[in-house]
Formats: structure tokens, sequence, C-alpha cells
């Protein structure tokens, strides 16, 4: 196996950017999800697993130049992530006032209706948001779902006939497995160029991968087929469509695409 395509995600939600190597550490990719979005009415993560609220991030993109996280919008014009104009710009644009964080608060949730609920309802049915805590698998202070790591096999990519880019992953791995084999590997160590993961938990799907990702449209069937055929019981959370797994880094190191990958 070895690392296909190596992402970050800076901002919570916006869309992020490829990069040719990285040097993991505990918090993951650097800069990876370092930054989201407060609803000030609520105190929320604003995330996309919400559509009828914040699926317009999608149509946001965020990359690192130098060490500064730039936000470019749809309208192609960009702003460093600091700029306070971004805050006032997103809350015009979202329709709803927003906050930019630079650390999790401890605690935070976001809100995550059942992605079942909009498929039949549709992004902009008011369903119910059951709120979920995120980062619980991280001791960082990034805006991660989960774990610091996220990863999905070609196999799966390939069998679902979807572009990675709506599973938002950090690493696609290249592999010759059968769909859905990562599953397989919670409890199991991946060296990665010169870092170690610990893969920890499948990765559950909401709607976000049905979502306009920029110029990529509307995509309900790159859910749908998790709905009948990867349902997986994931520790704490029950029975959820899955597709690729969480890690945790156990040894940091640098990565690069092309850096083989060996399961342990």
């Amino acid at each position: 196996m070895r690392v296909a395509t190596l992402s970050r995600y800076p901002v919570k939600s916006m869309l992020g950017e490829q990069l040719e190597e990285a040097d993991l550490g505990a918090a993951g990719v650097p800069l990876d999800r370092r930054y989201g979005l407060l609803d000030a009415a609520t105190g929320y993560v604003a995330t996309a697993k919400h559509p009828r609220l914040w699926r317009r991030l999608l149509q946001y993109s965020a990359a690192v130049a130098g060490d500064r996280v730039q936000v470019t919008a749809p309208d192609g014009h960009s702003r460093d992530v600091d700029d306070p104009r971004l805050a006032e710009e997103l809350t015009a644009d979202l329709g709803r006032a927003v906050t930019v964080a630079a650390a999790r608060p401890a605690g935070s949730e976001v809100e995550r209706p059942d992605p079942e609920d909009v498929l039949a309802h549709g992004v902009e049915a008011t369903v119910a948001a059951p709120t979920l805590e995120i980062s619980m698998g991280s001791a960082a202070d990034t805006f991660v779902d989960y774990a610091p790591v996220h990863l999905v096999t070609t196999t799966t990519l390939a069998h679902l006939g979807m572009d990675p880019a709506r599973y938002r992953p950090n690493l696609v791995v290249e592999a010759d497995t059968d769909p859905f084999a990562e599953t397989g590997w919670v409890g199991r160590e991946l060296t990665v160029g010169g870092a170690t993961l610990r893969v920890v938990l499948p990765t559950p799907r909401c709607s976000v991968p049905t979502l306009e990702h920029g110029d990529l449209p509307r995509a309900p069937e790159a859910l749908r087929p998790l709905l009948t055929a990867n349902r997986v019981d994931v520790p704490g959370f029950g029975v959820l469509p899955c597709a690729g797994v969480y890690a945790e880094v156990v040894h940091g190191g640098p990565v690069r695409r092309g850096d083989a990958v060996v399961l342990r």
C-alpha cells in the first residue's frame, strides 16, 4: 500500500488543499482543522453536517500561504483567517452570526441531523438535529470530528464511485484490498512514511458527502450504498453507515505522497 494523496482542511467544513508532504504530529497534519466557526447564537461549531444552516461553507476554501491560513470566498477574493472582516463577510453570506476560533473550546458540539432524514426530506427541510461532541479521540484543540487523522482506501472510493473530496480524508491509501477493508484495521497500527498511526474507529458518515463541494454537484448516491452495504457498530455511537477510519498518531514523522503504508 502507499499514500495516494495527502490533504488538510485548515478551516472546518471548508474545502482544503492537497500536499506533497507533511510532518505528522500528535494533532495530525499541521494546521488541519485548526480553525472553526462558532455560531454566535448557540455556541455550536458550524459544520455542513447540518446542511440547512451550513452547507454554504463547502463553497469556501482554505489553504496555507507561508505561515498564514487564507480563506477564499466563492467569488474568488481571499482574506487572512485572522482578518476581522472575514467573520463579518461570513456572517452576511451565511445569514447567521459567526466568530472565527483558532482553538476548540472544551466540550465543543455540533448539530448533526440523521443523514437519512436529510436524504428523505431535502437539505432545506427542518429536521431533528441532535448534538454531538467533537474531537473526543484527540487531545489537541483542533476541530477534528473525532481523531487527528482520517483515512480511506482507493478500493473503498472506487466501490462508491465518488471523488475523494466528498469524504474529506487526510490520507487516501492506495491498496489492493476489498472495499471497506480498512474498517477491519481498528486496533491495529499503520506505518505511514516516517509516522506510525493506530486505527481507532470506523468513520460514521453524515450528509456532507452528498452536498455540493465547490464545483462538485449534489450526489445523494455518495451515501446511499453505505446505508445498505456498510453499516458498522461504532463503539459509543451505535450502528451507522461508515466509510474510512479515524486514527491517532502514535509516533510522528514525515509523510510524503507515494510513501509506503504498512499494516502491523
